[in-house]
């Protein structure tokens, strides 16, 4: 059943990825010891499902080569991650983020971007990352390059693995680290 959900995100994932790349892959890691693989001929698209044991972290995690958005499921928090950051935007909030600088002219504070090797900061954009179907169920995780997030019902987590920064976004607060 948990294999069969984690399946379900994938391909959902795959199906909200932006870009019109040649190829994509997705690895769904869980604590088992398999591989499955699917590859489709109309896109070149490779889906690996691969089972492993971790021994730091027993949650099951997505890992993205591609870009491709996420919310928690709740809906109330879109996220767009890559190999090199992620965008985590907040529909409903009980928290207000800081001033705007003046060199921010568009909307601001309606998320938190990471970059890897960079500090977290307030998102300056006029546009949302609250676009997708695409659920992370609570206790999972996915990972772009560096930049891993987490879902917990308390929110969601993401850290550059590398600098141990990162941030912690949720209805109730928000964390920056």
């Amino acid at each position: 059943m948990h294999r069969l959900l984690l399946l379900t995100v994938v391909l959902a994932l795959l199906l909200s990825a932006c870009g019109d790349d040649e190829s994509s892959a997705v690895t769904v890691t869980e604590g088992a010891s398999s591989t499955e693989e699917t590859t489709s001929t109309d896109d070149t698209t490779t889906v690996e499902v691969t089972s492993t044991t971790a021994e730091d972290d027993s949650r099951a995690s997505v890992v993205v080569r591609d870009p491709s958005a996420f919310t928690s499921p709740t809906g109330n928090i879109g996220c767009l991650i890559d190999k090199e950051m992620v965008r985590c935007d907040i529909a409903e909030r009980e928290w207000a983020p800081p001033p705007a600088p003046d060199s921010c002219t568009l909307d601001y504070g309606q998320g938190i971007t990471l970059r890897a090797g960079a500090p977290p900061e307030f998102v300056c954009a006029g546009d949302t990352a609250l676009n997708s179907d695409a659920a992370l169920p609570y206790g999972e995780s996915i990972q772009g390059g560096l930049i891993r997030c987490d879902s917990e019902e308390s929110g969601i987590t993401c850290t550059d693995m590398e600098t141990g920064r990162g941030f912690t976004l949720s209805k109730a607060a928000y964390e920056l680290f």
